[in-house]
Order: structure tokens, then C-alpha cells, then sequence
């Protein structure tokens, strides 16, 4: 059976001016795909067997090749937007027919020169398209252990859970809406340490500090942010959570934890209104 998406040995069952058919045995013929003439190997002849890539061409063939995609099915890879049309982007996934990427499969609109993370599938017309979804592709294998420090991108936001990540654009992660920090976008690449391994392999991350370590960095933002306010805030840790969110990226709790930190060290005072700095 010939399968699209995939790499696939098949035999040379006949050669012609244009190319070489190729089948997956020299008796089953009746399911054959063409090579092109300037992707055969010089030599090759009837009987022996290539490696191929099976995709479909400009006018919608199967087709094979030789060259090796940046992208096959049950993959993820990040690849280059090259165009965006009518129907969605154009990716550069190494082949002479670029990816299609539906505007329905894009987590966020995407534009030309973007590197965007996606995988393959084979969509309704049986043609291969890319997709932004790549949850179900993502190794749980990693070789991560809790407390070490990863590097991912950032494909889902879930206001229900947080933000899933690809660790190394290879292994499923979530932060948790618990442990963000600031705000987080689609695409965007994060550095993070890892809490907890999950039994199913899966990873879960933090991109918040351990507590200590956190609130001295947290005091440093707030210290920076008074700066640009010339050393007076025009709110203190009475305000809304969401006033506090907007202006510092933090919780509430997380803001208050410190100002106490500062206030304790002498660097702040705080007035009905305000927070100033000493």
C-alpha cells in the first residue's frame, strides 16, 4: 500500500522517459506512483528498490521523491511561512510544492517570514496539509527530570488550563495558569524549569522562579517599574487584581509579597494611594 506522508522503500516496476513507476513489490502493480527523471538515481533499474517521500504534486498526483521534507505525518517541526493566499500560508517544508496551512488550523494568523511550529496531516480531500495543532504529535519521552531548566515554544493558551509548551519543538509541557508569569503568547519561546513528570511522561513546567529567588525578582521589577513612574506609583497593594496584572505582569499575591519584601528592606513606603519610593 502506498502511504502519503510517509517515507516508504518501494521497487522499480518500469521506466519511462519522464521518470521511473514505482510499486511496493513487482506484483503488486496495479498501485503505482511516478518518480521524475531528474530525482532517479543514475544506474537504477527495474527491480531495484528507493527510498522515497509520497506527497502530491501542483495538479494534485501522488507523486514521489527523493528529496527529504523538513515535515513527515506524526512529526513536528518549525517551518518558514513563505506566502500567505486566499486559503491560508504557504510553508517551506524542502520539497518543490509548498505546505499548505488552512487559516482553520492556524492558532494565530501567521505572516510571511514567520517560523511557526506545525505538524501533518491528511485532510479531508486527501491532500497533505500542515497544522498548528500539534498536541497529539509530541513525544512524552523526554530525558527531563524535575528542576531542570528547558527551552519551548509556546502553540496553545488555554484559559481553562495554561499554556502548553514544545519543549525542544519535541515533548509535550503545560504550564499551568498557577505558574505563568506575565504575559504569554502563541509562538512565543520560553525558558522554564520543570516541576513535576507526569506518569504518562508528560511535562509540567513553571516559568515562575522557585519562591525565594521569585520574590527578589519580582521586588526587582517592581523597583524598575517605579523608576519609570519617577519613583511614585499611582496605586498600592489595595488595588484590583486586574489594575495590578496590567501594570506588573504579576498576581496579586505575587505583588504583595513584594512590596512586603521592599517595604521590609526599607526601599519603599506605601500611602492610602500610592507606593513610593525611599
Amino acid at each position: 500500500m502506498l502511504r502519503l506522508g510517509e517515507k516508504q522503500r518501494l521497487v522499480i516496476i518500469k521506466k519511462v522517459e519522464f521518470g521511473v513507476y514505482l510499486a511496493t513489490s513487482e506484483k503488486e502493480m496495479d498501485e503505482k506512483v511516478l518518480l521524475p527523471i531528474k530525482q532517479v538515481p543514475a544506474g537504477s533499474k527495474v527491480g531495484d528498490e528507493l527510498e522515497v517521500f509520497l506527497y502530491r504534486d501542483s495538479q494534485d498526483r501522488m507523486i514521489a521523491t527523493t528529496k527529504e521534507p523538513k515535515l513527515m505525518l506524526n512529526q513536528v517541526a518549525e517551518l518558514t511561512v513563505v506566502q500567505v493566499g486566499k486559503i491560508g500560508a504557504f510553508l517551506d517544508w524542502g520539497l518543490e510544492k509548498d505546505l499548505l496551512l488552512p487559516f482553520k488550523q492556524q492558532k494565530k494568523r501567521v505572516k510571511q517570514g514567520d517560523r511557526i511550529l506545525v505538524s501533518l496531516y491528511i485532510d479531508k480531500s486527501h491532500r497533505l496539509c500542515a497544522t498548528m495543532n500539534v498536541y497529539d504529535c509530541l513525544r512524552t519521552d523526554s530525558p527531563y527530570q524535575k528542576d531542570d531548566r528547558v527551552e519551548g515554544r509556546v502553540y496553545e493558551i488555554s484559559d481553562n488550563f495554561g499554556a502548553f509548551v514544545a519543549v525542544d519543538n519535541i515533548y509535550s509541557a503545560l504550564i499551568p495558569k498557577k505558574e505563568m508569569y506575565g504575559r504569554v503568547e502563541i509562538g512565543e519561546n520560553i525558558s522554564a524549569r520543570v516541576v513535576r513528570v507526569l506518569e504518562d511522561g508528560k511535562l509540567t513546567l513553571s516559568i515562575r522562579e522557585k519562591a525565594y529567588l521569585q520574590i527578589q525578582k519580582d521586588a526587582e521589577v517592581l523597583l524598575k517599574l517605579l523608576d519609570s513612574y519617577e519613583g511614585s506609583l499611582p496605586f498600592n497593594d489595595k488595588a484590583s487584581p486586574e489594575v495590578i496584572k496590567y501594570e506588573t505582569g504579576m498576581s496579586k499575591n505575587e505583588f504583595k509579597r513584594a512590596v512586603g519584601h521592599l517595604l521590609k528592606a526599607g526601599k519603599i513606603q506605601i500611602t492610602e494611594r500610592s507606593i513610593r519610593r525611599n
